[in-house]
């Protein structure tokens, strides 16, 4: 935060000259240095194919950081300025996140990033148990445990990155195991209601010191592995256990 404008960075982000925003240049994200040495910080570059969908996902990567902060109103011009864009494409993510609950519109003014309690964590966590519970037990009976070694590296993902602290890449990358996992049920509407879950509960409740929150994200992604061993060796009691662990520790 500086100067009451947030500065959204997306994790390992590499540049792209060759992208170009809703004003014809390039399209960008970041504030420029302010160490005192005069430079410009490297401006880091959205890739994706749609605009909009480039600034939706540095938005949630900023919430999943902490970086947009709860409480705080963020106009949709202040941002697209800071993103390099108009304020259109800004307006239109924000509305997207306003329907997901993560931001609430303020009339006249931009969007409110959502003050959320602790009370809001453990129910999230509590409904995602009784969506995906039942689910993988269902699949530790059903699926053969190669199946479930092909998920390997996905865990592997969220192990790295839990270990070089970044949240932003261990939310994505913990999505993405989540995901893959129940999408063996093969039950679209399920991956759809996951999915909106999943990221409401990844959204903190505060700034967390880094040591503390690595170490979270660390016993997190250890679960992961156990999981897939439990579930490829069929045992129903061990996975049960391990998901009501996985998902109770969200809320503390």
């Amino acid at each position: 935060m500086l100067d009451g404008h947030v500065t959204v960075r997306r994790p390992c982000p590499r540049p792209d000259p060759g992208r170009r925003s809703a004003r014809g240049g390039p399209v960008k994200q970041g504030l420029h240095d302010v160490s005192g040495t005069g430079l410009p910080r490297p401006r880091a570059v959205v890739r994706r194919a749609s605009v909009r969908g480039q600034i939706l996902d540095a938005l949630r990567s900023a919430l999943t950081t902490g970086e947009l902060c709860p409480g705080e109103v963020y106009s949709a011009p202040v941002l697209g300025e800071r993103f390099g864009v108009s304020a259109t494409p800004v307006r239109e993510a924000m509305q997207q996140l306003a329907l997901e609950g993560a931001v609430e519109v303020v009339p006249n003014r931009g969007f409110r990033v959502v003050q959320r309690g602790a009370r809001e964590l453990a129910e999230l966590a509590e409904v995602r148990a009784l969506l995906e519970v039942p689910v993988l037990l269902r699949l530790a009976g059903t699926v053969p445990a190669a199946r479930f070694a092909e998920l390997r590296p996905l865990a592997e993902d969220t192990a790295r990155a839990a270990g070089a602290g970044c949240p932003a890449r261990y939310a994505e990358a913990d999505r993405a195991f989540h995901r893959a996992l129940l999408a063996l049920a093969a039950n679209e509407q399920l991956l759809r209601i996951a999915e909106d879950l999943h990221r409401r509960a990844q959204w903190p409740l505060a700034a967390t010191p880094p040591r503390q929150h690595r170490a979270v994200l660390l016993r997190d992604a250890a679960q992961h592995t156990a999981l897939l061993d439990a579930l490829a060796s069929g045992d129903g009691d061990l996975v049960g256990d391990l998901v009501a662990e996985h998902f109770a520790q969200r809320d503390q």
